[in-house]
């Protein structure tokens, strides 16, 4: 009878070990939402920009067009105000960049050499890029959901939208708005790069029941 209840006595630990994990949520972790997709660009200094590329980088994505006027939704002001936050930000070694699209076939290299430079973008960090037209529209669509048409003022009406994507190409976080919390944001990078850290050895094994029990962030 002694082995059982050693039996018994490490699947009660190991019960109770994975409940207060589930109560108390020691680790917490951004979802793994999809793997973003397949993008194929061209940035403001005519280098081709991949999301191979990004490949063991923290990538947030914004899109817009260079042609966007008040009311557009604001987003290029909250990716300035990012970069300068992140001049700031530990990134513990992480490598963290911000990716502007445009979806405006209209916009060339010269247009988003512009933007960059209205902005005052250190386009080490801050690259801006656009694509053909029907590779975008599968990218971003299909890929990261994001609507945009045509207005009939020559405009184009979009849902404004950040993307947050880890360096295994994976979205950890979408922001739908055009004025998300920065420091929701900063947070959220943090959040990855501790997992990225982290997950190793044992103490993936942590990261991987964070994901189980759903321990996310409010």
């Amino acid at each position: 009878m002694k082995p059982l209840y050693v039996l018994y006595g490490v699947v009660g630990a190991t019960v109770l070990s994975l409940s207060a994990f589930a109560i108390f949520q020691p680790i917490k972790v951004l979802p793994r939402m999809n793997l973003a997709p397949a993008l194929t660009l061209v940035d403001q200094s005519w280098a081709l920009l991949t999301n191979e590329d990004m490949r063991g980088k923290i990538a947030l994505y914004n899109f817009t067009y260079t042609r966007c006027v008040s009311p557009c939704p604001p987003t290029t002001d909250v990716m300035r105000t990012l970069q300068a936050q992140l001049n700031q930000f530990d990134s513990q070694g992480y490598a963290v960049r911000l990716v502007t699209i445009s979806f405006d076939e209209r916009d060339s290299t010269q247009d988003l050499q512009r933007l960059a430079q209205q902005v005052n973008a250190d386009t080490t960090r801050w690259k801006f890029a656009t694509g053909e037209k029907e590779k975008l529209k599968y990218a971003l669509g299909g890929g990261f959901n994001l609507y945009y048409a045509a207005a009939p003022d020559g405009g184009i009406t979009f849902d404004p939208l950040f993307v947050l994507v880890d360096g295994w190409g994976i979205v950890r976080a979408e922001y739908r708005t055009a004025s998300p919390a920065i420091e929701r944001i900063l947070r959220d990078v943090q959040l990855v790069i501790g997992e990225a850290r982290n997950s190793v050895g044992a103490g993936r094994y942590a990261y991987e029941a964070a994901h189980l029990f759903l321990c996310y962030p409010k």
